[in-house]
């Protein structure tokens, strides 16, 4: 949407001095500059969140992350990539336990110190430790570990508790 040059202008039109002794006149002229003011920072703001996610952000839940590293047998196979993911997002659609999770591939590795030999990452964050036990035993996981585990051939999991600040 385009915003009318003239209204720009106006905003940036200083008051003249016969304005200036007339109170009502620029009472009047400041309310009508405000309004089309209000109204450009409404358009604006309108069209920069119109294309926000829409969908509630998850807070990150800081109490236990359990963060699982995947190497598949065949990491060049679209067919066994779709699998895995198909599989471990349903899992983590269906787990009662997992709070918040990203599931993430390595990045070309800008520094020596990273490591981008995995084909699959997962961070799962969970409110206890108790939780994530449960997550360990609960239907949904125990199915993504029959359907998909043949597609690995190595997974290191790396468990952590948040910290006191």
């Amino acid at each position: 949407m385009e915003i009318r040059q003239s209204a720009i202008n106006d905003l940036a039109t200083p008051f003249s001095a016969a304005e200036l002794k007339n109170p009502y006149y620029l009472t009047i002229k400041k309310l009508k500059r405000m309004k089309k003011t209000l109204l450009i920072f409404i358009l604006i703001s309108s069209i920069t969140f119109y294309g926000q996610d829409q969908e509630p952000m998850k807070n990150f839940e800081p109490a236990f992350v359990h963060t699982v590293f995947f190497w598949l047998n065949n990491p060049d196979s679209d067919t066994d990539r779709t699998k895995f993911e198909a599989s471990l997002s349903k899992f983590l659609g269906n787990s009662e336990f997992a709070k918040t999770n990203f599931i993430g591939t390595p990045p070309k590795a800008s520094r020596d110190v990273v490591d981008g030999s995995f084909t699959y990452s997962l961070v799962v964050t969970f409110e206890s430790a108790e939780a994530q036990q449960k997550y360990q035993e609960e239907p949904a996981h125990k199915l993504f570990i029959e359907e998909a585990s043949s597609l690995w051939n190595k997974v290191i999991v790396y468990d952590s508790r948040g910290i006191a600040n």
